[in-house]
């Protein structure tokens, strides 16, 4: 079976509900990113989740995530040390299942990882963990990032076709409350990045004003005077503004002299 086939829905399987309540778990995802404020702690939790809400009696899912930093692909969070040590071995082969179903954007299924032909160095080492089969997903994350949902089964032939299909929802849910979450943390970086640069502006500003004040010139021959000693010193022009707020301030000595 290659990565982009899937196994036809057998008749009598349990529907994809029986497997999974999505309501249940849409209102955990929720929950989880009202209560998340860092995204590396909402991934951990939906690994969780993910592998929770996947696991059934007497087949127990392990869920890790991937993703690519620096052209290089780094596992950020797993359910278990099964998923965390199979991720990490992955990635330092630099291919696998996983990583071929985040390279392709499609689904990558090992029923049994012992009997698999394909990436056999990463098979080996694997075949020597307790994994039975595999089962790689690529998150659709709109272009903000890149990533791949690995789950991992003790037994061989762990995935099902109503399985799959069962994961298949739970990832694309779970993608776009992750998409939800990246978005939020830009623009949450976007808001103190323009909090940060306000605050250094006026810090700037009043700093300009007492160079003008100390040596009787206009607003850019000021400005220049901390530029230069910003430049001589090697220091920001924030932190020489500080200090020339904190001399004028008597908050500490500074023995610089602005003069043109």
């Amino acid at each position: 079976m290659t990565e982009t086939q899937r196994p036809d829905r057998l008749s009598g399987q349990d529907p994809v509900e029986d497997r999974v309540d999505l309501a249940d778990f849409l209102v955990h995802l929720q929950d989880l990113l009202v209560h998340n404020a860092d995204v590396r702690d909402f991934l951990q939790d939906l690994v969780e989740l993910t592998a929770k809400s996947l696991t059934r009696n007497g087949n127990t899912i392990a869920c890790g995530v991937t993703v690519i930093r620096q052209k290089k692909p780094v596992a950020v969070a797993d359910s278990d040390p099964l998923a965390r040590k199979l991720d990490d071995i992955q990635n330092s082969f630099g291919d696998g299942p996983c990583l071929t179903a985040l390279r392709t954007r499609t689904i990558s299924h090992v029923p049994n990882v012992r009997d698999e032909t394909r990436w056999l160095e990463y098979m080996k080492a694997a075949a020597c963990t307790d994994v039975g089969s595999i089962l790689a997903l690529p998150l659709e994350l709109n272009g903000v990032a890149e990533a791949v949902v690995n789950l991992y089964s003790t037994n061989t032939h762990g995935f099902s076709a109503a399985d799959i299909a069962a994961a298949e929802q739970v990832t694309a849910t779970g993608a776009k409350a992750l998409y939800l979450a990246l978005k939020i943390a830009q623009l949450r970086d976007a808001r103190e990045n323009l909090t940060a640069a306000l605050e250094s502006r006026t810090v700037i500003d009043t700093a300009v004003g007492i160079v003008m004040a100390q040596n009787r010139c206009g607003r850019s021959a000021a400005f220049q005077i901390l530029v230069n000693a910003s430049s001589h010193r090697n220091i920001k022009l924030r932190s020489v503004a500080e200090h020339v707020i904190a001399h004028v301030a008597g908050d500490r000595d500074f023995t610089a002299a602005f003069e043109e």
